[in-house]
């Protein structure tokens, strides 16, 4: 660590209530209750970066796991980065960023991810843009579809285990979805005083095919249901989704929900009535360089050599050259080869994720490589368009 930083976990009761105070003033109190969040992520997960002694700023690290191409990845997020107005500036959130970054690799974490307040920083510690948070909303009345093929149960009382089943089945087959931490599960359940909550599964108690948590309320532009979750494994279930949201037409106006950049369920509605209201890219780094590329998964089809040269300007181990060889969905990675694709490790996480082809991080500077190079990468990073249903 150099001189003027000292970086290290969260352990005495008067840090806590510091980092508290501190992150009252950043967030101007959006996590609801500092101390309160502190505690349920928990506090051996912070790490603090003081100066001369003085707590200075602090972040939240949320080890879970991510699916890429049918695998779970285990990926740390990043959550509640934030330093006092007084010390920023002073290159406080680069040191803190980077010491965490090197305490994952030591730990073996292939991944990490986070929401950008500002892209400028996170770019400058190896993160880029990984996949799509995206708000959806269409009007009640537009949804017009009244055959409801399976029944909905409400489900008393709402205890995030009994959605877990359901979710890791739509998680698996969802490129970029979360294995979701415990107070993400926590937050998503838990009603907040100006909200009623509902939870339903799609189908019967003993075999539901799906699952809706959402709560109703009152706003300038009408009455808003906003879905919080939602798993949907069948087509029946997802007719019976929208019936659902139909029947709420006469107090309902506008129904809000969580999906990708070009959301399938959609499809179902009679016209183009839904619309995008909100959309943002998260950042993704691979810390691990061979570990992230040998524990995802690709298509099963392929088989092809991928040369790599890639740079890392904090993490010595990713740099320099690498082969990764696909074949039967599995990677494998070994030292050397001809380093025909050269980037970035900033520039590898839009084309691990598949945000971007191959082609267009080209285009865009982002990579150089040969013809043969750009083909494999193009077969090999194949994929559905990433995104994640939950904001940490």
């Amino acid at each position: 660590m150099t001189a003027q930083f000292e970086y290290s976990t969260l352990a005495h009761p008067q840090d806590i209530q510091q980092l508290g105070t501190i992150f009252e003033q950043c967030f101007i109190s959006a996590l609801g209750g500092e101390e309160v969040y502190i505690n349920q992520v928990g506090v051996k997960n912070f790490r603090i970066i003081r100066q001369s002694e003085q707590l200075i700023g602090g972040l939240a690290t949320l080890d879970m796991g991510q699916w890429w191409g049918g695998e779970r990845v285990p990926m740390t997020g990043i959550a509640a980065v934030g330093i006092a107005p007084e010390y920023r500036g002073s290159g406080a959130a680069i040191a803190l960023m980077q010491q965490t970054l090197k305490e994952l690799y030591a730990k073996g974490i292939p991944l990490s991810a986070l929401y950008p307040a500002v892209q400028s920083l996170y770019r400058k510690v190896g993160y880029e843009q990984g996949g799509s948070w995206c708000n959806w909303e269409v009007p009640a009345k537009s949804i017009q579809l009244r055959e409801q093929p399976l029944p909905l149960q409400p489900i008393v009382p709402v205890n995030h285990q009994v959605f877990h089943e359901l979710y890791q089945q739509q998680a698996r087959l969802t490129h970029g979805y979360l294995d979701r931490h415990p107070a993400i599960w926590e937050r998503l359940i838990q009603a907040d005083e100006k909200e009623t909550f509902y939870a339903y599964f799609i189908g019967t108690k003993e075999k539901p095919q799906g699952y809706i948590l959402f709560s109703q309320h009152s706003s300038e532009d009408g009455a808003i249901l906003r879905i919080k979750d939602w798993v949907i494994l069948t087509a029946a279930a997802a007719q019976s989704f929208w019936s659902f949201l139909a029947s709420h037409r006469s107090q309902i106006d506008q129904v809000r929900w969580r999906s990708s950049v070009s959301d399938s369920l959609t499809l179902l509605l009679p016209e183009q009535t839904a619309k995008l209201r909100h959309t943002m890219r998260w950042l993704l780094r691979i810390v691990d360089v061979v570990k992230a590329l040998e524990m995802r998964g690709y298509p099963s089809r392929i088989q092809a050599e991928l040369h790599l040269d890639i740079q890392d300007n904090l993490l010595d181990a990713n740099n320099g050259k690498f082969i990764l060889s696909v074949a039967n969905g599995r990677g494998e990675v070994t030292k050397g080869g001809k380093g025909e694709l050269q980037l970035n490790v900033r520039e590898l996480a839009p084309l691990y994720t598949s945000l971007f082809t191959p082609y267009h991080l080209q285009i865009a500077g982002k990579l150089h490589g040969t013809e043969t190079a750009i083909s494999a990468a193009t077969q090999i990073f194949a994929g559905s368009s990433p995104w994640m249903a939950d904001f940490f």
